[in-house]
């Protein structure tokens, strides 16, 4: 008996197929696939809306490769792709958000919960913010009130449904359009009138006092303390480096790998100083060549011989939290020693917006807010949700603590998803900053927020000039494409492992 699926010719079933397609294909075509092959032969000429336009008709000149040439000799390039990877340094703990979101909707979930304690608690915060809310007449007072009344009703909410009011409320801000959240927060980091500022003046003023009080302990004390937590990090990490290499965990390309990220923030530390950029960038070379020939030059005591790349993927995780904790420690040491007359002249909240240091972290800020809740949450609670229950047993029996079961189950069973969410960071990274950029500071200031995209914009839509943005849109691409390559190169044989 035959079926509807199976009327016909192979040619007209093939033809109704197509034409079911049509609409996609035709759509692929028209906004992806033209745009593309025209965009890379834009990339070879000199087109620019200024002289080629229907009111002056000049012929376009194929030039090669010279857009390329002018783009790695533009004076701002390479300080572009710098803001673009500096605003990707905020990925590691955007991912570490997601993930601690996810286990703690888990925990809710799967886990009795006293709701005796949670309604004593919740009355308390209810009380308390009501009378403060009747002494305050609605000033400062009252708006922290509002704050406690919410957190109190959220609390109560997400006792009773059991973690979905939380998981509604940690998603949120993905509800809302992106313009419109940079909009709100653009007022937020208002120096004058912004809510943070208004919080952070008091606070900045209790902390000179406390720094004035005691001066000589911040001036060498904070820098001591930095380099010496700084230098306990730097030796562990070397440790660990000699272990992996010992045991054949970590070849040679990941040793050298781990040494050159930790010789990063020394780079900052040096250039802090007066030191030329070029200069700390050899003296860490030289650094890191010394300590890789340290490592490397002994033979292994134990352990068989492994590939060049074994481990390279675990050094570049681990290096996206080690670079920020060490690049904090550097901080802490080069403005440890002026903290005091920073104090004595009294401390303001920063201009968040509008100063050049603070921009970058501003802006960071905002989209790590955005991103613990993000479809990055709910990714990881899938995950979790398809971890078998026979392996927590199973350590429960053996008695492992909740960190052990964290590091020897939960972590290794969620490579996969943050291989996925790694390898999507980069490439959203890479590509993002547009956005935030032109509705929040407009790349500025001085292009401290003009990322790649930005800049291809600008030479784009704002100069006109057409076969420059094309050649830089295909430099993106191609580090977009690498990247993306060494991710399942390394990332994705680790996942699998």
């Amino acid at each position: 008996m035959s079926t509807l699926g199976q009327r016909g010719s192979p040619r007209r079933r093939l033809l109704a197929g197509l034409a079911f397609l049509l609409p996609n294909i035709l759509g692929f075509a028209a906004f992806t696939l033209v745009p593309l092959v025209m965009s890379f032969g834009i990339a070879f000429t000199d087109w620019d809306t200024l002289r080629h336009n229907i009111f002056r008709h000049e012929s376009l000149r194929f030039v090669g490769f010279e857009n390329f040439s002018w783009l790695f000799h533009h004076p701002d390039f390479l300080h572009y792709l710098g803001n673009t990877f500096f605003m990707m340094l905020g990925l590691p703990f955007a991912i570490a958000g997601s993930l601690g979101a996810a286990l703690l909707l888990t925990r809710v979930s799967h886990r009795p919960v006293a709701r005796r304690g949670a309604f004593i608690v919740a009355t308390l915060l209810l009380t308390g913010s009501g009378l403060l809310l009747r002494l305050g007449g609605m000033g400062q007072t009252g708006v922290w009130c509002i704050f406690g009344v919410l957190a109190a009703g959220s609390l109560v909410a997400g006792v009773l449904t059991g973690g979905s009011v939380y998981r509604t409320l940690f998603y949120l801000p993905n509800f809302t359009a992106g313009v419109a959240t940079f909009v709100l927060w653009k007022k937020l980091y208002n120096p004058q009138t912004g809510p943070i500022n208004a919080g952070l003046a008091p606070v900045l003023d209790g902390f000179a006092a406390v720094v004035g009080s005691a001066p000589a302990v911040f001036s060498w004390g904070l820098p001591l303390a930095c380099a010496v937590l700084a230098t306990a990090v730097s030796l562990w990490q070397l440790w660990r480096l000699r272990q992996h290499w010992d045991d054949a965990s970590a070849g040679a390309v990941a040793v050298i790998t781990g040494l050159a990220m930790l010789a990063l923030p020394q780079v900052f530390q040096l250039h802090w100083h007066g030191l030329s950029t070029g200069r700390a960038l050899g003296l860490a070379a030289v650094g890191v060549t010394v300590a890789a020939v340290v490592i490397l030059r002994r033979p292994r005591r134990w352990g068989p011989v492994c590939a060049l790349d074994t481990g390279l993927s675990a050094e570049i995780a681990l290096a996206l939290g080690l670079v920020p904790l060490l690049l904090l420690f550097a901080v802490g040491v080069a403005w440890g020693s002026e903290l005091p007359a920073a104090a004595a002249a009294g401390l303001t909240p920063p201009n968040w917006l509008g100063d050049y240091d603070w921009a970058k972290p501003a802006i960071m800020g905002m989209g790590l807010w955005a991103a613990i809740g993000s479809n990055n949450m709910i990714l990881y609670l899938a995950g979790l949700s398809n971890i078998p229950p026979e392996l927590y047993e199973a350590a429960d029996m053996d008695g492992a603590s909740s960190l052990q079961r964290f590091w020897h189950i939960t972590w290794p069973q969620l490579a996969p998803v943050t291989f996925f969410i790694g390898v999507m960071g980069i490439i959203y990274g890479l590509q993002g900053g547009f956005e935030m950029a032109r509705v929040m500071t407009m790349g500025g200031p001085a292009g401290s927020t003009t990322t790649l995209s930005y800049f291809i914009y600008i030479e784009g839509f704002e100069t006109g000039r057409l076969g420059y943005a094309s050649a830089a849109a295909w430099v993106l691409f191609a580090l977009v494409f690498i990247l993306s390559l060494l991710n399942f190169r390394f990332g994705n044989r680790s996942a699998n492992d």
